[in-house]
């Protein structure tokens, strides 16, 4: 399982593929490097393989995607900082998650 999402969690995620249709989904889970520009909004998870993710990634450029969270977990910034889960972060539409990004 996931360092960074707990299992209780991941079990609340949707399918990948279970949003696609719809015109707004919302955002589930923020990740971010706290000392790089990169944050992760996640949208959908693979039940599946437990590891592939669907969502909006905030990096070099502004774009919806797919990642995979073993990858976002080997991440380290600058600083050599670890990916955090924003613990802060409340569930939000996609259409206010790229306002405030």
């Amino acid at each position: 399982m996931s360092k960074l999402i707990p299992s209780d969690l991941i079990t609340t995620l949707p399918d990948l593929y279970s949003t696609e249709d719809e015109k707004d989904p919302i955002c589930q889970v923020k990740l971010f490097t706290p000392d790089a520009n990169w944050t992760w909004f996640i949208t959908e998870f693979s039940m599946e393989d437990n590891d592939t993710c669907f969502g909006y990634v905030v990096g070099l450029e502004r774009e919806l995607g797919y990642f995979s969270l073993s990858e976002i977990e080997a991440v380290r910034g600058h600083l050599g900082l670890p990916v955090e889960r924003d613990l802060g972060f409340t569930p939000t539409r996609l259409s206010e998650v790229k306002k405030r990004s």
